[in-house]
């Protein structure tokens, strides 16, 4: 898949890198607005193509009581205007099969977090929204069990998939 399909990508010229960057999660408009302008400011200048993340939920947290988000709704609402007001494509995880369809009506990329890449259901309802699947290689996984994971979404008629490696466990904790 070519980078220049990105809805608002800018600089596609670098088509063989990108920058996907913003915050963990979305916890409010200033915030947002504030990373991606900033953002935006120093990948114009260094003529590389930028894609804002913000979590509209992080569903996947270590305790019960973290922080999990400001409400679904109003997290990709301020997606959808970070999108506009800078003319810049965004990226949000999704965690449940259940999310796909919502999320992919306000931003350009759904991101399958790492210790999700390989469920199913998840993968499939990414991919029929037909926005690009961002899936991240899971520590545990090998680069060669990530091609089951491609296969999923190519299985959708969809070739819109990309993958980040998000590193490999050499024994507990430790990532490189």
């Amino acid at each position: 898949m070519q980078l220049s399909q990105i809805p608002n990508i800018q600089h596609t010229k670098a088509n063989n890198f990108f920058l996907l960057a913003g915050p963990c999660a979305i916890e409010g408009e200033d915030m947002a607005m504030r990373i991606a302008e900033r953002v935006l400011e120093i990948s114009n200048k260094l003529e590389i193509p930028y894609i804002f993340k913000g979590s509209f939920k992080k569903a996947n947290r270590s305790r019960i009581d973290s922080f999990t988000g400001i409400g679904d709704e109003k997290a990709l609402k301020i997606l959808r205007k970070v999108s506009e007001t800078f003319k810049i494509p965004t990226v949000t995880d999704i965690h449940q099969a259940s999310d796909a369809a919502m999320a992919a009506a306000y931003v350009d990329v759904l991101q399958i977090p790492a210790f999700l890449v390989r469920q199913t259901d998840l993968v499939v309802a990414a991919a029929k929204t037909g926005k690009v699947v961002n899936l991240k290689k899971g520590q545990f996984m090998s680069p060669e069990a990530m091609r089951h994971a491609v296969q999923k979404v190519k299985d959708t008629g969809s070739d819109k998939v990309w993958i980040t490696d998000r590193g490999t466990m050499f024994g507990y904790q430790d990532m490189v």
